[in-house]
């Protein structure tokens, strides 16, 4: 039996089609994603893409940013917060500042994100990594979500692997699939860098989506993107910080007592996982007032 579609709905789409005799134009729809360049420059590492294999990988990663919308301009409005408050901790460990742009396919710059696979904050530590580089994990405090301290365990999690592999495109990968696994697979398939090694798909997806994150930042207009700079979000300084070495019983209290509300007190310190502190140990926080 035919099926026909309702009039109103062939209506809508007439406005959309093209006359036959009128050449393609990406403006009509799109803009075209941006071409693949014939090399950029990583981390002080030179990568060409005159190979067909890396050529269409990076293309890959230039139509799907160009045509993300929703994240992309999230991840754009969301950078001028946080790299204000990374990128310094990135020099002083070392970290070349291209490094930064893996925080953004980590978690699009999303502070409170969170995995299926359980990895938490902007650069998306697993409970067991985070607690190998000194991050406190429980029911209480997550420091996953410090933005200070989660930077600094992934600045040391880049040094250890910039150590054992010598290039920052095989730490990058090391960061998603692990450093026993690319140990492994360099091994197995006698490479000494990640670009060269069959990998699976999600990891060998992500070293070309760490460079198109690169582009994009610094020609988002070719991927059709022109955000005025006031419409980026800001950082803004907290009011104060008060240490804390004690425990607090309410932190709804707590926020009334430095004037300001338990919402911007647990906004601002996304860290604090519950509505109190026990702190048993009696450790030491720092405790931003919004």
């Amino acid at each position: 039996m035919k099926r026909f579609l309702p009039l109103f709905f062939l209506a809508c789409l007439l406005p959309l089609r093209l006359s036959a005799q009128e050449p393609y134009s990406a403006e009509v729809l799109h803009k075209q994603a941006p071409v693949v360049p014939v090399y950029m420059v990583f981390a002080g590492d030179t990568i060409r893409f005159d190979r067909p294999d890396y050529r269409e990988r990076m293309d890959r990663e230039l139509i799907s940013y160009t045509y993300m919308h929703t994240n992309t301009t999230l991840i754009l409005k969301r950078s001028k917060r946080y790299f204000e408050q990374i990128v310094p901790i990135l020099k002083e460990y070392g970290i070349p500042e291209d490094l930064k742009y893996l925080m953004c396919i980590e978690s699009n710059l999303d502070p409170k994100a969170l995995s299926s696979a359980g990895a938490a904050g902007l650069w998306q530590f697993t409970k067991a990594t985070a607690q190998g580089y000194g991050l406190e994990v429980g029911t209480e405090v997550d420091e996953r979500y410090h933005i200070e301290k989660e930077t600094i365990a992934a600045c040391k999690f880049m040094k250890d692997a910039l150590k054992t592999f010598g290039n920052w495109m095989t730490v990058a990968a090391s960061y998603n699939a692990g450093q026993a696994g690319i140990r492994k697979r360099l091994s197995d398939q006698r490479q000494r860098n990640a670009l060269e090694l069959w990998l699976p798909e999600e990891t060998s997806r992500y070293m070309f989506r760490l460079l198109a994150m690169k582009m994009l930042f610094e020609h988002p207009a070719a991927f059709g993107f022109d955000i005025p700079q006031e419409e980026m979000y800001p950082y803004i300084p907290p009011k104060e910080t008060v240490s804390v070495s004690g425990p607090i019983e309410n932190l709804v209290d707590f926020a009334e007592k430095h004037k300001t509300t338990y919402a911007r007190l647990k906004g601002a310190n996304l860290w604090l996982r519950s509505d109190k502190l026990t702190n048993k140990n009696k450790k030491t926080y720092e405790i931003i007032i919004p």
